[in-house]
């Protein structure tokens, strides 16, 4: 919905409601934005005032030269707190920048092969496992089968048994057995936790 419409030279610039209620969703509510008649107040050395006027609460905040920031607006009564917001801001987003740097995604490593493979290319593919798996990733390997090939998926299954059978000494955990997956024979493996 459309709240006005405003010309500005030869442009008209719409202002929509949608964005501003997207805008003001990620802001914390603090001092007069708080709508609630009594709020459960921390002040900023930590000590818990108990239920009190949201009037009372903002007046202390005032006098410390601070502000009244909502911490948890769904409880009944909300809890508000006596803080810095700009350095209250700061921390929150120094804490989510430390979590993600902590952070690790496992990827999912595929290894393509044929049935046909060469002794050589397969200690390679092996190597490969092993540095995908000593990393922590999970690792997909595809023998893929084309045409007439199909005929002979009983080979594929052998290479993907074989690829178990050269893992039992790595720390690896078998997430998917050998299956046919269309034209192909895939099989999964995770690192052991």
């Amino acid at each position: 919905m459309i709240a006005f419409v405003k010309n500005i030279g030869d442009r008209t610039i719409a202002n929509d409601n949608r964005n501003n209620n997207r805008n003001n969703n990620n802001k914390a509510i603090m001092n007069e934005r708080i709508r609630a008649k009594e709020v459960r107040l921390i002040d900023q050395e930590g000590q818990n005032h108990g239920v009190i006027p949201t009037s009372k609460a903002l007046q202390m905040a005032y006098d410390a030269d601070l502000d009244l920031v909502l911490i948890n607006p769904n409880q009944e009564p909300p809890v508000a707190k006596i803080l810095n917001y700009g350095k209250y801001k700061y921390e929150l987003e120094k804490r989510a920048k430390e979590a993600k740097k902590k952070q690790h995604t496992v990827d999912v490593k595929e290894i393509k092969i044929r049935y046909k493979i060469d002794t050589h290319d397969y200690q390679v593919r092996i190597k490969s496992l092993e540095k995908f798996i000593a990393q922590g990733n999970k690792v997909k390997i595809v023998v893929m089968l084309r045409g007439r090939e199909m005929q002979h998926s009983n080979l594929a299954f052998d290479l993907a048994n074989k690829f178990l059978k050269d893992m039992e000494n790595m720390p690896v955990v078998i997430e998917k057995k050998p299956q046919l997956e269309g034209r192909n024979v895939t099989l999964y493996v995770a690192p052991q936790n």
